[in-house]
């Protein structure tokens, strides 16, 4: 398996660390906001921000939608085992799933499997079509096993974030 690449520490004071767990809570809040909330003016919270972006302590902001109001009444977690785990290969599958817009997530696994795979699809049907026609079709896996999200218990994306 292909190790990611360690990245250096940087120090973080009580208000980046402010800052980052009031971005992780809501992503849409103002700049003015996220000031006041951190106890500093508006220009050196945007500096702040901009320095957390630069050293991808934040990596992005987006919406988090409504995938059953979407029309995307299944999520199943796809765990891929390969038949060759060289560099390459892994290459070669890490290209096609991103090139499938119902994989929304792909880590990279140790233990019995290669990767896990979060998919959404439309219906049952439509699940089993991606399977059968497409995960299943990439050469080099060996075998997939997938486990149906029933319901979600806790969502809670990011990382805690110590802030006293």
């Amino acid at each position: 398996m292909t190790t990611g690449s360690v990245s250096k520490k940087i120090k973080l004071d009580k208000i980046d660390r402010k800052i980052l767990n009031d971005l992780q809570g809501s992503g849409r809040m103002t700049n003015v906001e996220l000031a006041n909330r951190s106890g500093i003016s508006a220009p050196p919270c945007l500096r702040r921000v901009r320095a957390l972006e630069d050293n991808h302590l934040i990596l992005g902001y987006f919406a988090n939608l409504n995938a059953k109001k979407l029309g995307f009444g299944i999520t199943a977690f796809a765990t891929v085992r390969l038949k060759e785990q060289n560099d390459d290969d892994i290459v070669a599958f890490e290209k096609q799933i991103s090139q499938w817009d119902n994989v929304r997530e792909a880590y990279v696994i140790s233990g019995d499997y290669d990767f896990m795979l979060k998919v959404v699809a439309r219906d049952w049907d439509e699940y089993q079509d991606f399977l059968s026609n497409h995960l299943t079709k990439i050469p080099n896996v060996a075998s997939v096993r997938s486990a149906m999200q029933v319901k979600s218990s806790k969502y809670q994306p990011g990382v805690p974030i110590d802030i006293d």
